[in-house]
Parts: C-alpha cells; sequence; structure tokens
C-alpha cells in the first residue's frame, strides 16, 4: 500500500509542476510574439501597457521548477532571465545600454521560480550552475544589448527546447555579424572571450566549438581575435 501511495504522489508532484508551468509558457509564448520583432524588444510599448508583463512575471514568481525535469527547467530559467531584463530596461527606460542600471547583472532582485535572485544568479548558478557543460545558454540568453544573440518572437518550451538551442546557436555562429573572417584572421564576440572556458571545455579550441555548428567550416589555422561588444540598447 504504502508503494502506490509513493507513486501516486510522485505522479500528482509531477502534474502540479506542470500545470505550474503550462500557463507561463503559454503567456510567454504570447508576449514574446507581441513585442519582440526582428530581434529587438519594444520597450516603450511595453512601458505604455505593462499588464501582460506584470500578469507573466507574477506567473513566473509563483512557478515550481526542478533540475530532476532538464528540459523544463532550462526552458523556465531562460525565459525568466530574458524577461527579467526585459522588466529591468522597462523599469528604467528610457535607457541607451543595460550598463547605464547600476547593479542590472550583479545587485538587482526578481522574483523569479519562488526564489529572489539577480539575473547573475540566474544564469551562473542555476542554468550553468547545474548544466557546466551547456555552452549553448549563452546564445539564448539576451541581456538586452545590441550586441547579444537575437532574443526570439517566441517561448523557449521544454517540449522544443532541444530544436530551439540548437538552431539559435546555428544561427550566431554562422552570422556574419557574429563571427567575421577576414583573409586569414577570425574576429568574434567578446561574448566567446569572456567565456571561452564555456566553449572549449574538453580540449576544444574556439575554431573546434563554433566548427560543430558551422554550415561553411572554418580553417582550424585562422588567427582568431575579438571585436568590441555592442552594449547598446536591443530597442526597436
Amino acid at each position: 500500500m504504502m508503494k502506490y501511495l509513493i507513486i501516486f504522489l510522485c505522479l500528482f508532484t509531477a502534474d502540479l509542476s506542470a500545470q505550474s508551468t503550462d500557463r507561463f509558457f503559454d503567456l510567454a509564448d504570447d508576449f514574446f510574439q507581441q513585442y519582440v520583432q526582428n530581434g529587438k524588444v519594444k520597450y516603450a510599448e511595453i512601458q505604455q501597457n505593462p499588464k501582460a508583463l506584470n500578469e507573466l512575471l507574477a506567473e513566473a514568481k509563483k512557478a515550481s521548477v526542478s533540475s530532476e525535469n532538464p528540459a523544463e527547467y532550462k526552458a523556465f530559467w531562460i525565459n525568466a532571465y530574458n524577461l527579467a531584463v526585459i522588466n529591468g530596461i522597462v523599469q528604467n527606460y528610457p535607457v541607451a545600454s543595460p550598463l547605464e542600471i547600476e547593479g542590472f547583472f550583479d545587485k538587482q532582485k526578481h522574483s523569479l521560480g519562488q526564489k529572489s535572485l539577480t539575473l547573475d544568479q540566474v544564469e551562473h548558478d542555476l542554468l550553468f550552475g547545474k548544466f557546466p557543460d551547456e555552452a549553448r545558454f549563452h546564445f539564448v540568453l539576451v541581456c538586452a544589448a545590441k550586441g547579444c544573440p537575437e532574443i526570439i518572437p517566441a517561448a523557449y518550451r521544454p517540449e522544443i527546447l532541444e530544436d530551439q538551442l540548437q538552431k539559435q546557436t546555428e544561427a550566431a555562429l554562422n552570422s556574419l555579424e557574429f563571427v567575421k573572417v577576414r583573409g586569414d584572421k577570425l574576429s568574434l564576440s567578446e561574448l566567446m572571450k569572456w567565456y571561452s572556458d564555456d566553449f572549449t571545455r574538453g580540449g576544444k579550441t574556439l575554431i573546434q566549438y563554433i566548427n560543430q555548428f558551422r554550415k561553411v567550416k572554418l580553417d582550424k589555422d585562422l588567427s582568431v581575435d575579438f571585436y568590441k561588444y555592442n552594449w547598446d540598447l536591443n530597442d526597436f
């Protein structure tokens, strides 16, 4: 009898967890479709009518996710990060860059997933802290700057997350704006310098990492440098 009770409780808890995030993912999908266009965010429109964002943040605040369900966990925290970034900009809009806002990444707290967290804590503790080998996070976490990989007009969802991670990484690493080849020189975003340890795990070079996602492979003997990151706001 006890065995069946334990099984029932596990199934019931899993069902409650799914219910706690289903509405969040649906609302997030609607929100991103409405307020993201061509990799830019309509901050002014959100500020003028914050109802959808506030409703979505309320769902994010009460949601409960566990890394024991990796797809749901990753999808939730990727969306939560991007929404917290948007909310942080909206609360201070107009600004020219997220760097104009003191403590934007490391001090300002956000109520997400029943926790109070900074953006850095979401990124480094909850995502990379749990999944240190998933360097593709860098291509879906959008920091409100033009130098970031583009934000998409959709929510990241557990059931298609693997395809979404792969697609966004391929989009960035095949982009002429993100990976620039001039003669025998390869210029990369400073993002790949700051987080080079994430991309070179297992002894890979940056070029070897990039070539996993490239349609046209890079010559392994190219000299590598890094172009200056564009911190201008990704404002529509």
